[in-house]
């Protein structure tokens, strides 16, 4: 089953964190907007509603993982 990849399902720990930072730090919004925008590409490829190569799906892939990084990252250290 295909699912998108929720970051407050993902990090649950953080889900009060990441509303408050989402609608109180402009750097962090930047980053979770950037993160749910690619999130919403890549589950549309996986979903044959958008076409893809296979070379694009996984440069998303990539990018959504660093982007998550990031994002723990400021997270467990603000």
């Amino acid at each position: 089953m295909i699912t998108r990849h929720n970051l407050t399902k993902d990090f649950p720990e953080f889900a009060d964190k990441i509303h408050e930072l989402k609608t109180h730090n402009a750097h962090f919004r930047k980053l979770f907007d950037n993160y749910d925008e690619i999130d919403h590409e890549i589950y549309r490829i996986e979903t044959d509603t958008e076409p893809s190569t296979d070379a694009t799906l996984n440069q998303l892939r990539s990018e959504r993982v660093r982007l998550k990084d990031e994002i723990f990252d400021f997270l467990s250290n603000n």
